[in-house]
């Protein structure tokens, strides 16, 4: 059994993942259509990028690992688990990373093919499509302010998204923006469906969600995406290219 976590540890944590995740989210489009800008002309590679760092996982779980050791030594239990994931959210796990992967591919694609303001305007919609398959999903109770809100700025992404097809990139075919356009929606929309899949394979775990179990699924879903992106280069033949 895992260790409780203080709750001063809990908010260090938590502050930790906000700032990972806000420089994430910010840097990495502007990193991906600079990439693109500059002649990049690779998708799988980008898509394969999102991901790759799943090892880094490792480090936190290894100190995880070994501080359940030393807590368990000192109330004389010798049993610690090496992987807390039941077989049962691993199967659960690996389909959504599967998701993941196609996720990816489709939100690079739009970026190559878009400006980062188009882009990430279509990619916010992503919070009408949770909203919605968590309501089909994980039955989320909606409420007046709930809906007012994910209306407003769904409808607000989209009104912007398409006006600015003056900024369509220079040599590229409308063809192209407007499959660019459908493709990031397409993100949008698994990228929408994968949270409450996550919260309901939480829910069906049958085992306290620990920040440990945490980090297990995201190593292995991680894991599971970069192997599809993997498998795309090879299809793509992009590792001839370097």
């Amino acid at each position: 059994m895992e260790p409780q976590v203080s709750s001063r540890m809990k908010k260090v944590l938590l502050v930790i993942n906000c700032i990972i995740l806000a420089v994430g989210t910010c840097g990495a489009p502007l990193v991906m259509r600079l990439y693109f800008i500059k002649g990049g002309k690779r998708i799988w590679l980008s898509c394969w990028l999102q991901t790759v760092a799943w090892p880094i996982n490792f480090i936190p779980l290894a100190i995880s690992y070994f501080y359940r050791c030393k807590n368990n030594n000192s109330n004389n239990n010798n049993t610690t688990r090496l992987i807390l994931m039941t077989p049962r959210i691993f199967w659960a796990t690996i389909g959504i990373g599967i998701l993941q992967g196609f996720a990816n591919y489709f939100y690079s694609y739009g970026v190559a093919k878009l400006p980062v303001s188009t882009s990430g305007l279509l990619f916010a919609t992503q919070l009408a499509f949770t909203a919605f398959f968590a309501f089909v999903i994980v039955r989320l109770k909606f409420t007046s302010y709930s809906i007012n809100a994910v209306f407003l700025l769904t409808i607000g992404a989209v009104i912007l998204a398409l006006r600015s097809g003056g900024d369509q990139p220079k040599g590229e075919s409308k063809k192209e923006y407007v499959l660019g356009f459908i493709m990031t929606l397409a993100s949008a929309a698994l990228t929408g469906l994968i949270f409450p899949l996550v919260e309901l394979t939480y829910k069906k775990a049958q085992q306290p969600i620990t920040y440990t179990l945490v980090l297990e699924f995201l190593t292995v879903y991680c894991f599971v995406a970069t192997v599809l992106a993997t498998i795309g280069m090879m299809i793509n033949n992009d590792f001839q290219k370097f």
